[in-house]
């Protein structure tokens, strides 16, 4: 594995502001676009009544993303050696589930960006305004330098953050609301919203990219056990204003006007045409440049995470030592799986996504969070990890009703994607 970033030893001799870095880039790369739309939605249908949920939704990603963060650093390996060391099935879902979901995803993320740039520049169309930010993507982490990479999600996370923070303060909050937000109550139909907006805070697969990047940080030993720990919990500090901040816009600007958006990306631009109207032009086209942040932002995280996992999937199955080069982004397997994310996506934008590929997309991206949640209450409760860096009593607690939670909206999604395919 590559090393390349700043390697940490103590918070006292580098400044503590100066290590954090994975955190925010697993943060940032799981808040996208339909994250944003969800939780617009959310505010628009329930105003405050489901903040709560923002909170939770920040606390379970902090267990699953400390979770992946310990046992790397614990054992010394990465967690797809964790997965594979919990026998043959583990392998039989997460190699058909990475080579579908980064098919399909890849195509999902070009057309993201595509939207506000269009938007913002209508010279171009959705589609090609898409297959040109993924090729930039792909040049941006092909070489695999992480240092590059974590300084241009922390820009774009500065990006995402000023302008939903900023459209929320322009809608002026209403605090006594929010505080009675606080408090735990499931609006009349509002349960898969209370499932979906604490589980969409923040990721899926590249919560568990967060070991991967740990690793190109170097931070390989327990003794970075506290650098990730407060690397982590800040991140999802952050994580938690920015999305807060955009159910205040939903609440505020959507709710209190009765005004409704679309699921989807388009929900971000009916909100720009929203303040666009309310604020003026010049709000409306800040937020594009905010929208466009939070979905480059998405789509070079997981050109770079997920491609770093598909190379230790493969290093693995060809009985590489885990320290092998060829399982990092130095390795061919990495811009493999760069490409694999990139071009062939590109007929999907061009020609339409086949029922059967969206279908199978949902499936496996349905499981994925139990899955993630399961496989880390057995791993971290075993002799895989030292004694000292095993589950306490309240993280088990915790990743057990994570696990019920999203078993709970896996059954539901699949349901949906089945009944959607039909």
């Amino acid at each position: 594995m590559s090393t390349s970033g700043q390697t940490g030893t103590s918070t006292a001799q580098t400044p503590r502001w100066s290590l954090i870095g994975p955190g925010l880039v697993v943060a940032a790369t799981g808040v996208g676009a339909i994250d944003l739309v969800a939780t617009l939605v959310a505010g628009s249908k329930y105003g405050y009544a489901l903040l709560w949920c923002v909170v939770i939704g920040c606390v379970m990603k902090v267990v699953l993303v400390e979770g992946v963060g310990r046992y790397t650093l614990a054992s010394g390996k990465t967690i797809y050696e964790g997965w594979s060391s919990l026998g043959w099935w583990t392998t039989a879902y997460f190699g058909p589930y990475i080579v579908v979901w980064g098919f399909v995803y890849g195509a999902a993320a070009m057309a993201g960006t595509g939207l506000p740039l269009h938007s913002l520049f209508p010279g171009l169309s959705v589609t090609q305004w898409g297959i040109l930010s993924g090729l930039i993507g792909a040049a941006l982490v092909f070489a695999g330098r992480y240092g590059i990479f974590e300084k241009v999600c922390a820009a774009l996370v500065g990006i995402m953050f000023v302008t939903m923070v900023g459209a929320a303060l322009v809608t002026v909050p209403h605090l006594p609301d929010m505080v009675t937000g606080l408090v735990p109550t499931i609006p009349d139909g509002g349960i898969l919203y209370v499932l979906s907006l604490a589980g969409g805070v923040g990721g899926t697969i590249t919560l568990a990219a967060y070991g991967y990047w740990i690793r190109e940080k170097g931070w390989t030993t327990p003794v970075h056990m506290r650098l990730m720990r407060i690397d982590n919990r800040v991140a999802y500090v952050v994580t938690g204003v920015f999305v807060i901040a955009t159910l205040i816009v939903g609440a505020e600007l959507l709710y209190s006007a009765k005004i409704a958006v679309e699921t989807g990306d388009q929900g971000l631009l009916d909100l720009s045409n929203v303040l666009a109207d309310r604020y003026g032009q010049t709000m409306g086209t800040f937020f594009l440049v905010g929208f466009w942040a939070a979905a480059m932002s998405s789509l070079i995280g997981v050109w770079n995470g997920v491609s770093l996992m598909f190379a230790d999937f493969v290093g693995h199955a060809r009985k590489l030592p885990v320290d092998d080069p060829q399982r990092g982004s130095s390795g061919p397997w990495y811009k493999a799986y760069v490409l694999w994310l990139t071009l062939p996506p590109i007929a999907l934008l061009l020609i339409g996504e086949p029922v059967w590929l969206i279908l199978a997309y949902g499936v496996l991206g349905a499981l994925f969070m139990p899955f993630l949640a399961v496989t880390l209450l057995w791993i971290l409760n075993s002799d895989r990890v030292p004694s000292e860096w095993r589950n306490k009593l309240w993280s088990n607690v915790v990743l057990g009703l994570i696990a019920i939670a999203f078993f709970v909206l896996a059954v539901n999604e699949l349901r949906t994607k089945i009944a959607d395919a039909l």
